[in-house]
């Protein structure tokens, strides 16, 4: 069986590489992307505009930290109510490294900033440990806006997206994305370029700088941005933009190296706006291959 699955993923591989360069040449109305899936949304219209996989459902990473956001602030919890960081917190986010240092305390507003500039793990535990009902409580109400937005091939087991059990699809997380570009907060903390946090109890202060580096430099007109990456899932990006005089939802998902989700989003743009298809780096092209036959295959 083990062999039969490994033959079918090779022929899947060989016949997308093979019809890749014909299908460009023969339909250049969607650029060439590195990521395995992706979705492009007007979301004035709700036009498609790319579309790439986009009914695949795979591991979403700490894209899922959008999802808790929303929660969070659909709770209507003060902002700026004080919240400790304990050991139970970091244990539930899988003592993943953090600078945060347990028993200290941060704003709950603060903490819901690092968490969407900076993509911090452990705030996204301790926003979902303090949630009405604790933890169980808070991923069940993921899982419950997950269903009113209509994301049907969705699933959430945390709020940090440090499991891979956390899945869905481009298509679904466009409806996500759309939903979180609703919310000020999400919009202005996603996009925070730097910030410093100033902790109590004791008291230090920890730089954080934003993870989307089209949001660094500054030259883009990005209203929302959310980055993230598990060896299950690539490399992943979504963002809401202004290109070519409309506001654009992009989602994309597993690509090769940090640069090639940031290579998608410039070659979607380009093309939305010119109408041209860039080439992509052929290790990135070779890794999105191999991974669309591996989920082809399954």
């Amino acid at each position: 069986m083990k062999r039969l699955k490994k033959l079918s993923a090779t022929l899947l591989l060989l016949a997308t590489s093979t019809l890749g360069s014909a299908q460009v040449s023969a339909d250049e109305r969607q650029p060439q992307l590195a990521s395995v899936s992706a979705a492009v949304v007007d979301l004035q219209s709700g036009k498609s505009l790319v579309a790439k996989n986009e009914n695949l459902a795979v591991p979403i990473a700490s894209i899922t930290k959008l999802m808790t956001a929303m929660v969070i602030l659909d709770a209507g919890q003060p902002l700026d109510e004080a919240i400790r960081i304990d050991k139970r917190d970091r244990e539930l986010a899988h003592n993943y490294y953090s600078r945060i240092r347990t028993g200290s305390e941060l704003s709950r507003g603060d903490l819901l900033r690092i968490m969407l500039m900076s993509s911090e793990n452990l705030a996204a535990t301790t926003l979902a440990t303090h949630y009405p009902g604790g933890f169980n409580a808070f991923v069940k109400a993921m899982n419950a806006k997950a269903r009113a937005l209509g994301m049907e091939h969705s699933r959430f087991v945390g709020p940090s997206g440090l499991s891979p059990d956390n899945v869905s699809t481009a298509s679904d997380l466009t409806r996500m994305v759309r939903a979180a570009a609703g919310y000020s907060q999400i919009r202005d903390y996603s996009t925070t370029k730097v910030y410093t946090a100033n902790f109590n109890r004791p008291r230090y202060r920890v730089g954080y700088t934003n993870t989307n580096a089209l949001v660094r430099s500054g030259k883009w007109d990005i209203h929302l941005s959310k980055t993230g990456y598990l060896d299950e899932a690539g490399r992943c990006l979504v963002m809401v933009m202004d290109v070519d005089n409309r506001e654009v939802a992009m989602v994309m998902l597993d690509s090769f190296g940090k640069l090639s989700p940031v290579g998608d989003a410039s070659r979607i743009r380009k093309w939305l706006e010119t109408g041209s298809v860039s080439q992509i780096a052929s290790a990135a092209a070779n890794y999105e291959r191999r991974k669309t036959a591996e989920l082809l295959a399954r």
